[in-house]
């Protein structure tokens, strides 16, 4: 697909360097913020600007005109860690549903914990039975989406998100009594994200679920710390256990389906 139309639902830390990945390669892009004052960087990016927030919205003008004429849909909000989460986000999903037709496509970005921990590898066929609220509520509108776009739906499943100003030396920097040191590292680099979702629509891949995610999974313990020392910070501090829990996403389907070799497949790399 070259030179078609994309909307782009949450143009955030994924959404706006996406949304410019596309505008270079001369799609039209129409992206949507929650935040008035985002309004002129998306302009500034060549991006069609849209502000609303799901669900709270009642201009069905503004979401038909989001969404006309667009051949593909990126769906790319979370979930709010709010009470009533699972409810919550499906009714912002719902909310934008009847205004998506017929021949459209959508990705879904959704995310790895959907996964519950299995401490064995984790693949797209496995029954998700969530552990968190965040997980369960994806869950729900992945089958949401399923029941109303069918096979026009590819569903993207992100493990952890690093990448440029998301450093991963912050994230676990001067905690204690951390558990599940010897547990492996599930994560994914912005720029395989965008690429991922590139190879999706150039490939024209509809009806799939796949995971992206980084070939190599090092340990916590070993990982987290050195990223905090990279930048400087008080590594982590992890207790020992005899029992660990985890699971380790595959990337396998991403590879083979997409033809896809990741760009950053080793996470050490960002942390030696």
């Amino acid at each position: 697909m070259k030179n078609k139309q994309i909307s782009i639902l949450g143009c955030g830390w994924l959404g706006l360097p996406l949304a410019k990945d596309f505008i270079a390669q001369k799609y039209t892009v129409k992206g949507s913020t929650t935040s008035p004052e985002k309004e002129s960087v998306l302009q500034e990016a060549s991006i069609q600007p849209y502000v609303f927030t799901l669900g709270t919205t009642t201009n069905n003008e503004l979401y038909t005109d989001f969404l006309a004429n667009s051949d593909v849909i990126v769906i790319n909000f979370p979930p709010r860690r709010i009470p009533n989460i699972i409810s919550i986000y499906q009714e912002q999903i719902t909310a934008i549903l009847p205004f998506i037709n017929d021949t459209q496509k959508v990705i879904f970005v959704s995310s790895t914990s959907v996964y519950q921990n299995t401490n064995d590898w984790v693949t797209e066929t496995l029954d998700c039975q969530p552990e968190k609220e965040s997980g369960k509520a994806v869950v729900a509108v992945e089958n949401l989406l399923k029941t109303h776009l069918k096979d026009r739906l590819t569903i993207l499943r992100f493990a952890g998100l690093f990448g440029y100003d998301r450093v991963p030396g912050r994230f676990l920097a001067k905690k204690k009594q951390l558990p599940n040191g010897k547990a492996p590292v599930n994560m994914i680099h912005q720029d395989d994200c965008i690429e991922l979702i590139n190879a999706i629509i150039e490939k024209d891949i509809w009806g799939e679920i796949i995971n992206g995610c980084s070939d190599k999974h090092p340990l916590r313990e070993e990982f987290y710390t050195l990223a905090a020392k990279k930048i400087g910070l008080a590594p982590p501090e992890f207790v020992a256990s005899k029992t660990i829990s985890f699971k380790i996403i595959s990337n396998t389907k991403s590879k083979e389906l997409l033809q896809y070799s990741y760009k950053h497949p080793d996470l050490m790399v960002f942390v030696i």
